[in-house]
């Protein structure tokens, strides 16, 4: 039944590839705005299994969203269902197909060891903004199995020293309940066998994600009191997820 399942999953999406890559160009070029990164990964997540339950209103554009980290999943459930792009590790750009997907979704690739290029990383987040509304960053710089959160890596959200015009910063808390820690993305598992699991998983799975209180990132004096204050907002709800677990 795994087999089978990964099959359905698998021919699911490739039937959402050859209908959105084409309309993607046919958008792309007569300039128009293009629905059809966002409508790939809405197929994708349902695909996946995720059954997604929006609590909160996101914020539709000018949006730097600052989210935790369980698994690739959360790519497509938060592009699917508000159209950002995203900030992701310079390595995942060589993947195949992978790559270039998240190249059309205007994912901003980044280096963690090139400290000489950041000035150059935070000019391609600005253009990012300005091209898409809205980028999602993780700043735990990983994936945990949803029972705690890791320190906020503060490095590129320099771009926000200062902020942009008329950018909020908007917290998003991923809950995947009793499900977490089978979908979760976390120690030695490699990217093909961590999808293989998910996509031979029975079933489906309740996602909730949360569009907390926004901020003016204005109103904070460094990037790091910005990291702070975000994750504050998402320990919050996290903790009272797990039945008031201390969050350090």
């Amino acid at each position: 039944m795994g087999y089978l399942r990964f099959a359905l999953r698998m021919t699911i999406l490739v039937l959402a590839l050859l209908v959105c890559v084409p309309l993607y160009y046919l958008w792309r070029l007569f300039g128009l705005s293009n629905p059809w990164p966002r409508t790939f990964l809405k197929i994708a997540a349902f695909a996946c299994g995720a059954r997604v339950n929006i609590i909160g209103t996101p914020i539709k554009r000018d949006v730097f969203f600052i989210s935790n980290h369980l698994s690739w999943v959360d790519i497509a459930i938060l592009g699917g269902h508000s159209g950002t792009a995203f900030v992701s590790k310079e390595e995942i750009s060589r993947w195949p197909v992978i790559g270039w997907l998240c190249r059309l979704n205007d994912t901003v690739f980044v280096s963690r060891a090139d400290r000489m290029g950041i000035a150059q990383q935070i000019n391609q987040l600005r253009d990012a903004l300005e091209e898409t509304w809205a980028i999602t960053i993780f700043p735990e710089g990983t994936t945990t199995d949803g029972s705690t959160l890791l320190p906020f890596k503060a490095p590129l959200l320099k771009v926000l020293e200062p902020p942009p015009p008329g950018i909020l910063v908007q917290p998003i808390f991923l809950n995947y309940g009793g499900d977490a820690y089978e979908v979760s993305w976390t120690g030695e598992e490699s990217a093909q066998s961590n999808a293989w699991r998910l996509l031979t998983r029975r079933g489906s799975f309740l996602v909730e994600v949360h569009f907390l209180e926004p901020f003016d990132p204005d109103h904070y004096s460094s990037r790091k009191d910005i990291a702070a204050e975000a994750r504050r907002r998402i320990v919050e709800p996290l903790s009272a997820s797990l039945g008031g677990k201390p969050i350090v």
